[in-house]
């Protein structure tokens, strides 16, 4: 029995996205080719844990173009969300389904029935789960922990999931960050936007431009705001000194395997907006990585490869780095296009440039 994805083209959209590598375009594809595909080796097992594959929005979803680069490799596929997995003494199992894809806005997958099985079952695990981070996405990370320390390679590596918070990892290179303050005190934030005349203020745990403000010492709601996002200064939160680049876009720089992909997707706030995420309106523009986003990547690069962060999504504004999305970072899609347009190619007529990319730089560390 197959679950079809005729049925999710009625369900509500989520996304992600992305676009190929830069430096060392070739250094992540010295796989052995087996099958007469795309490189890879056959027998590999995948599995992912996801958001519900049936609500996705295809032509822009970044963990899709992870399974169509697994297909293309010839790889068993098996999909999870985070109520599937669970534990027996102490051993690792989820409730998974076998999923055939194709690169189709009406019609991109096929699902069998459920079945239950050992996570070490499989060979990779990737844990594209989207935010909240919350304390079921941390249960998570536990449980795929078992399944890497019985030999599953799980990508990005489940502890740095729960160490690498996205907005206090910038904490370890405050060299590359704009005057930053957190604290729960709305009283020393207050005195820090009147420090800096221009400040944007977000809380921790959020995705998406949500409760973001921009706040100057004028603003007559400046104290109910401060007082809500911290929770009466019981909540810790972030704030930096406005940055005027973002009028250029919030870059998103994707980082896979230690090497940068060579186009960044800029996201551009909407009219009368501050915030440059997608999915508060923002435009996305692929643009040539410049100096300071590579002088950042050659920063930040051995953090990530120390800490088994395989697929990375920095955020940069101007010269500086504010955010280090580990969780499920997207933008793929949106830069396979545009490298497959630079080529003069058909868009999406191949496998995912950027996802093959990943999948080669795991598959490689299996042998």
């Amino acid at each position: 029995m197959t679950q079809s994805s005729s049925v999710a083209a009625t369900a509500p959209p989520s996304a992600s996205s992305g676009r190929p590598s830069a430096t060392a375009p070739n250094t992540l594809s010295g796989t052995v080719d087996r099958t007469g595909r795309s490189g890879g080796q056959t027998g590999v097992t995948l599995g992912v844990v996801m958001d519900p594959i049936e609500s996705i929005t295809p032509y822009k979803d970044t963990t899709l173009s992870m399974l169509l680069a697994a297909a293309a490799r010839g790889w068993t596929l098996h999909i999870m969300e985070q109520k599937d997995l669970y534990l027996v003494q102490g051993q690792p199992f989820a409730r998974r389904r076998r999923v055939t894809v194709q690169d189709d806005d009406d019609h991109w997958f096929e699902a069998e029935t459920p079945v239950d099985a050992p996570l070490t079952e499989h060979d990779i695990i990737l844990m594209r789960k989207d935010p909240p981070f919350d304390m079921s996405y941390i249960y998570t990370t536990y449980l795929l922990e078992r399944a890497a320390e019985a030999g599953v390679l799980v990508s990005n590596r489940p502890a740095s999931l729960r160490d690498v918070n996205e907005k206090l990892a910038t904490a370890w290179f405050p060299e590359l960050c704009p005057p930053t303050l957190v604290t729960t005190r709305a009283a020393r934030l207050k005195e820090f936007v009147i420090e800096h005349g221009d400040v944007i203020v977000k809380p921790l745990d959020g995705m998406g431009g949500a409760g973001i403000f921009r706040l100057r010492p004028e603003d007559p709601n400046i104290n109910i705001i401060l007082e809500h996002s911290t929770l009466d200064s019981r909540l810790q939160i972030m704030a930096q000194r406005y940055v005027p680049a973002i009028v250029e876009g919030d870059k998103r720089v994707l980082v896979v395997a230690g090497v940068a992909v060579d186009h960044a997707l800029a996201r551009i706030p909407a009219q009368g907006e501050t915030r440059g995420n997608l999915a508060a309106g923002g435009r996305g523009v692929p643009v040539p990585l410049g100096d300071a986003e590579r002088r950042i990547v050659d920063r930040v690069v051995p953090t990530l490869l120390e800490r088994g962060l395989d697929f990375v999504g920095l955020d940069v504004i101007g010269e500086y780095l504010t955010e280090i999305n580990v969780t499920s970072p997207t933008c793929a899609r949106e830069l396979d296009a545009k490298a497959a347009t630079d080529r003069g190619e058909q868009v999406r007529s191949g496998a995912p440039e950027i996802a093959t990319r990943y999948l080669a730089a795991l598959e490689s560390r299996l042998r």
